[in-house]
């Protein structure tokens, strides 16, 4: 197994918000036929490279967040907005965005 590389990011999410890597589409179906690009459906699977403080409370205390830099989420198919930050696509998003987190 290769090492996963490390990605030095230049953003830093404000309030509840986290950057995700998106994750390759699937290049086969379950029974194994090649899909061409055009057929490949968006991805809703991404890696969290970059959290975010916490929304800010009326106390004034932030909330943590259920998810941390590392963790590999599951999220809706139009969530967040997209930006390219040199030349590699990134989503930034709410924490309540994000559906669910794969357990490995």
């Amino acid at each position: 197994m290769a090492k996963e590389k490390e990605v030095s990011l230049k953003l830093r999410p404000l309030d509840d918000r986290v950057v995700v890597e998106p994750l390759e589409a699937e290049e086969k179906t379950a029974g194994g036929i090649l899909l061409p690009d055009t057929a490949k459906q968006k991805p809703q699977r991404g890696r969290v490279l970059a959290v975010g403080p916490g929304k800010l409370r009326d106390s004034g205390e932030r909330s943590s967040l259920a998810v941390a830099k590392g963790d590999e989420v599951l999220y809706g198919r139009y969530s967040g907005n997209d930006i390219q930050v040199e030349n590699r696509e990134f989503k930034i998003m709410r924490e309540s965005d994000i559906l669910a987190k794969v357990v490995k």
